[in-house]
């Protein structure tokens, strides 16, 4: 059989499917194989890294010193003026040994911090890796996996930052750690070493200040307490924040639970303890005062907290304060003297703020403050301001949103607050009508105030106080009197109150510059940015109407602050008890439970609180509400002694006008609204009134009277007096410059100009013909003419030669006329020339017998006697003067 041959087209793809180069399949293994490579390699190259740099921090790490590991390393705080005040470390510390601490104790130690202590060697890489997986979730930093010697080391040895340097260096020191002492030896370390709360160090010292008990005798829930506190020492403070304090308790006492150290029903028993149930009093806790500004450390220590580094000071740091030691220690010996109280137990917290910076520069937390659990300048947050938020919640907001005058018409009347049958009273219980803004303010009127709010809106106010540091979740009418859920410290206060005298300028009060960390060269600023919280006229204008509550204005309610010689702004404060309260707790009706005063000058700003220690111990004489204004006054003049005091400057955006009290819309005084009615008050350059008022006429030019004429024939003159009633410039309230002009009359002739004058008399040649005349004496004032005062006169050159010599006569005695047959009140002051002139009443004449002496009954002169035998409003008998009436103190103006 013959092989079939094949074509060329057959032949030619049979040699290119030949040629045709093979291309191997993509395996799915090769390629993980080739991942799985990758990684591995990558993961050497980094472990060779990763152990190199570890390699080279360790060999940086300092070496373990046993006085290090065994005390706390102390912390060192410097006044403003970089000068060491106080050192806080091992002083006061009671030592434990290992073997005298209570199971429990290591136990509540142990579930808390370090639950595999006793089976690790320095490092726990199983609690490691879930905190590694928790920082990848929730961001890094966000969980830490310290043993207890990892704690050990790093307050011994290391300073409080979380970098690859200081863990590596940890964790070798760590491992050398475990190497070189025993576990209970480093639990003990532990146990002594670490910051328990503020100044306290080690647990034997903390059972002592909390509780006054050696450690085996703590109960379960104490124990928890304490284990708890090492996290965040002052925040975990059950004297300060109980309600942190027993979150935290019942914590420990769930994970002692949970690792089997105790059984539910102990757990669930110590859970429903009181967290505060137990705590030392204040005489013993002051014996761990450690140093002699306590209530100023105390801050400190408070803002640490508040800024992360709580733990800080167990590592040994320098902290830089703003603390005026001079400042410091005037508060310090106010506070502790007992005859600037009125009272045994009254409390009183003081901050002292610098105007310009915010810098706190002193603190008193209460009287004989010793480490006492509670600083009444810090501490108090919960209870309300009462008036002293008017002008940040009221009239700052309406002078900033508005644009207020000072001047702004405001009616104090009864008033409701919004969708309520609540009315809203003032201190006394009396409402004073059309006011301005100014002396609502000054008089601490809180219809006004309430209305101020309302006129803003309650959202720009609560905008307004939020840049001064008040941060409130909603802001109420209430509000506006400091009566509702706004509640604010002294110290946050005094730099909320600072911006009005720093030209609107807020600084957060803060009582640290910087801290600087153990290597000495990292730092840490503390120091807050300035923000602008207020236009620089509604600081000036606040500041100019808060003056008049510490001047001399009736009704002012601040007078007791005053401080002569120093340009002073402040503002008094009370609170009230509800009726409900008054009912339940049989109250006197002069109770109130909180009196505050606020005040500054362009260096300081201090604020004061003043109370009992229980809500419901009641102030209730005014000694006791005014003691915050005698605080101040004492500490304000000490503290600015020496130092000037700069006046606070008005700006080019306030001006000055004088308006009428009460116009409204606001009109400028005209020249006649009385002087009670005028008011210099500020405005916003641009808003002033240009519109002049015309509420009242001009005042009609009173009638010279008591005019009388006499002539010296020997001098040839004759000499005219007369009296007058000038009108007042209502500004000053001086009499207006008034000319006379003088006339004579002949009967039946012409009217002869006898000259001007200044003065109420006038003597001029006797040019007159003889004959009857008249005497007429006009008074002008800015060209207006007064209708003439006049009086008769003759004029004879020659005495009658023919007139027999005068002989005695008896007396032709005039009869008394009774009173209501007088001459009559003259209340046009239209005076005849028998000087019978109404309110001048009398007897006497003003004629052409000569007699100058007219009667003004007024003043009770009868005729030509001086004596006060004359007869007021028509006969009847002047009223014999009381004797002075003391002032009652309960009308005294406060709030």
């Amino acid at each position: 059989m013959t092989e079939r041959r094949q074509t060329r087209g057959e032949r030619q793809k049979a040699l290119a499917q030949k040629n045709k180069k093979k291309v191997p399949k993509s395996s799915g293994k090769l390629w993980f194989k080739r991942i799985f490579l990758t990684l591995v390699a990558i993961g050497v190259a980094c472990f060779i890294g990763g152990a190199g740099m570890f390699a080279f921090y360790a060999s940086s790490a300092p070496e373990l010193k046993e006085e290090l590991l065994k005390d706390p390393v102390s912390s060192e705080f410097f006044d403003k003026n970089g000068d060491l005040f106080a050192t806080i470390g091992a002083e006061n510390r009671k030592y434990i040994k290992y073997e005298d601490i209570p199971e429990d104790m290591i136990n509540a130690i142990l579930a808390t911090e370090d639950v595999r202590f006793f089976e690790h060697h320095g490092m726990d890489f199983y609690r490691l890796g879930g905190a590694i997986i928790a920082n990848f979730r929730d961001g890094f930093g966000s969980q830490g996996a310290s043993t207890l010697t990892q704690q050990v080391v790093k307050n011994s040895f290391l300073q409080n930052e979380k970098k690859l340097k200081r863990k590596a260096q940890e964790a070798w020191l760590a491992f050398q750690l475990e190497r070189k002492y025993s576990k209970e030896e480093i639990f003990e370390m532990y146990f002594n070493k670490m910051l328990m709360s503020g100044r306290v160090y080690g647990f034997g010292t903390a059972a002592q200040y909390f509780y006054g008990k050696e450690l085996k005798d703590l109960t379960l829930d104490e124990e928890a307490l304490l284990a708890g506190l090492v996290q965040r020492p002052n925040a975990y403070d059950p004297l300060k924040n109980p309600e942190l304090a027993e979150k935290r308790r019942n914590t420990v006492l769930g994970l002692m639970y949970q690792h089997g150290k105790i059984t539910k029903a102990e757990m669930e028993e110590a859970k429903k303890v009181d967290v505060q149930a137990g705590l030392a009093d204040d005489t013993t806790r002051q014996k761990f005062a450690g140093s002699k500004y306590d209530a100023f450390l105390d801050v400190v220590l408070n803002e640490l907290e508040k800024n992360g580094d709580g733990s800080a000071m167990a590592e040994g740091i320098k902290v830089y304060t703003t603390l005026d030691p001079k400042a410091q220690q005037i508060v310090e010996n106010v506070m502790n003297d007992d005859s600037n109280f009125p009272t045994e137990k009254i409390q009183s917290g003081v901050a002292v703020v610098d105007t310009k910076t915010g810098q706190i520069q002193a603190v008193g937390g209460g009287r004989n403050y010793g480490n006492r659990g509670w600083n009444y300048a810090d501490d108090l947050t919960q209870n309300q301001p009462g008036s002293t938020m008017k002008p940040l919640l009221d009239y700052g907001p309406a002078i900033e949103y508005l644009k207020w005058s000072t001047g702004q018409t405001l009616v104090d009347e009864p008033m409701k607050y919004t969708g309520t049958q609540q009315t809203i009273t003032n201190w006394d219980g009396k409402y004073m009508g059309a006011m301005t803004a100014r002396k609502a303010l000054y008089a601490s009127r809180n219809v006004p105030a309430v209305k101020a709010l309302k006129e803003v809106g309650t959202d720009k106010a609560k905008e307004f106080i939020g840049r001064l540091g008040i941060k409130a979740k909603n802001v109420y009418e209430s509000d506006a009197i400091g009566g509702g859920d706004i509640a604010i410290s002294p110290i946050q206060m005094a730099a909320s109150y600072a911006a009005f005298g720093n030209d609107g300028v807020y600084n957060d009060p803060h009582a640290i510059s910087k801290i600087v960390y153990r290597d000495g060269k990292t730092t840490k600023d503390y120091t807050p940015k300035p923000n602008v919280a207020m236009s620089d006229y509604t600081a000036y204008m606040v500041t100019d109407m808060l003056r008049d509550v510490v001047g001399n204005k009736p009704d002012a309610s601040g007078t007791a602050a005053n401080v002569s010689g120093l340009d002073i702004a402040g503002k008094t404060g009370t609170t009230n008890y509800s009726k409900a309260d008054f009912d339940k707790y049989n109250l006197p009706s002069t109770s109130v439970p909180d009196s505050w005063f606020a005040g500054y000058t362009t260096n300081y700003s201090i604020a004061i609180w003043s109370g009992y220690e229980k809500h419901f111990d009641p102030i209730t004489t005014w000694d006791e509400r005014r003691l915050p204004q005698q605080l101040f006054k004492q500490i304000m003049k000490d503290i600015s002694a020496d130092v000037e005091t700069p006046r606070f400057k008005k700006p080019s955006s306030v001006v000055e006008m004088t308006i009428e009290v009460g116009s409204k819309p606001l009109k400028l005084a005209s020249d006649y609204t009385p002087s009670e009615k005028r008011q210099t008050e500020l405005f916003v350059r641009g808003t002033e009134p240009t519109e002049v008022s015309n509420e009242y006429e001009a005042p009609e030019l009173s009638t010279p009277y008591n005019v009388s004429a006499n002539l010296d024939l020997g001098a040839q003159s004759i000499s005219i007096s007369w009296e007058h009633d000038a009108i007042l410039d209502p500004e000053t309230n001086e009499p207006l410059p008034t000319t006379f002009e003088v006339s004579a009359t002949r009967e039946g002739g012409e009217t002869i100009s006898l000259g001007t004058t200044e003065s109420k008399g006038l003597t001029v040649a006797n040019n007159l013909e003889d004959g009857n005349y008249t005497i007429s004496v006009v008074a002008i004032v800015d060209g207006t003419r007064s209708e003439p005062g006049t009086a008769s006169f003759q004029v004879t050159s020659m005495p009658d030669e023919n007139q027999d010599p005068d002989t005695p006569d008896e007396p032709d005695l005039e009869q008394p006329t009774s009173p209501d047959q007088g001459n009559g009140n003259d209340n046009n002051g239209n005076h005849n020339n028998n000087g019978n002139n109404g309110n001048h009443n009398g007897s006497g004449n003003n004629s052409n017998n000569g007699n100058p002496n007219g009667n003004n009954g007024s003043g009770g002169n009868n005729g030509g006697n001086n004596t006060n035998n004359g007869t007021n409003n028509g006969g009847q008998p002047p009223t014999p003067p009381t004797d002075p009436v003391v002032p009652n103190e309960e009308n005294d103006s406060t709030e």
